[in-house]
């Protein structure tokens, strides 16, 4: 059976250390990603591969690197070509083959670099990718996946494509589409709200979808509802 790692990310918007802790005992391995050894240190957490080229990461942190005995370190220079998570997400790739992601501390900080992040963890194909952060769960979906949700009734819900060609279903929803096409980064599928148990479906491309942990916000026109 496949394994499930935690890859916990440096934004500067940082989950909470009930959501890390809950993460972490969810996971089968825990990955940090340069600053995300200080999330976890926070936390009272530890991790079993460190990643980056700890140019953000505390100097606690930093110290924990230099000489670590308690988890493996993945060190690279700073004058890299690849940004720190693709390299942590290279790293899952050869230690765990087929491994289930879930990412946090992706979400705030630069645009750029959030844009950055879901292009990777798009690219992270052949198991499931998830995003957990305190004020959302979000899936990666890629053509011929699906997610049920289940008891989050009254909550919001997205979906977005972030492919050319995307077209999806989504059922037990205020707004229903039925092999729809979703053009690409288009609103159509924003603010929906979940009705029962829901099943989102992507038949082709690739998208985003959100579920929002508070009640439904918003009255932006969704899913073409005329």
């Amino acid at each position: 059976m496949a394994c499930k790692v935690l890859v916990v990310c440096g934004s500067p918007v940082v989950a909470s250390a009930d959501l890390l802790r809950r993460l972490a005992k969810e996971c089968d391995y825990v990955v940090a990603v340069d600053r995300g050894l200080d999330a976890l240190l926070s936390a009272g957490l530890g991790c079993d591969v460190y990643v980056g080229d700890a140019d953000t990461v505390s100097d606690a942190g930093r110290a924990l690197v230099d000489a670590a005995t308690d988890f493996e370190v993945e060190r690279h220079d700073p004058y890299k070509d690849y940004t720190d998570l693709a390299l942590a997400l290279d790293s899952v790739r050869r230690r765990w083959p087929g491994a289930e992601v879930v990412a946090t501390c992706v979400t705030g900080g630069r645009p750029d670099m959030a844009l950055s992040v879901l292009g990777l963890l798009a690219g992270y194909k052949g198991a499931p990718v998830w995003i957990a952060e305190d004020e959302i769960t979000a899936r990666i979906l890629h053509g011929g996946e699906s997610w049920a949700i289940e008891g989050a009734e009254g909550k919001t819900f997205s979906i977005i494509a972030i492919a050319p060609n995307t077209e999806v279903s989504e059922h037990g929803l205020e707004w229903e589409l039925d092999h729809s096409p979703l053009g690409l980064l288009a609103d159509t599928g924003i603010s929906n709200i979940v009705r029962s148990t829901a099943k989102i479906e992507v038949h082709t491309g690739t998208a985003i979808a959100y579920l929002l942990h508070q009640g439904f916000i918003g009255t932006a026109d969704i899913n073409n509802r005329s």
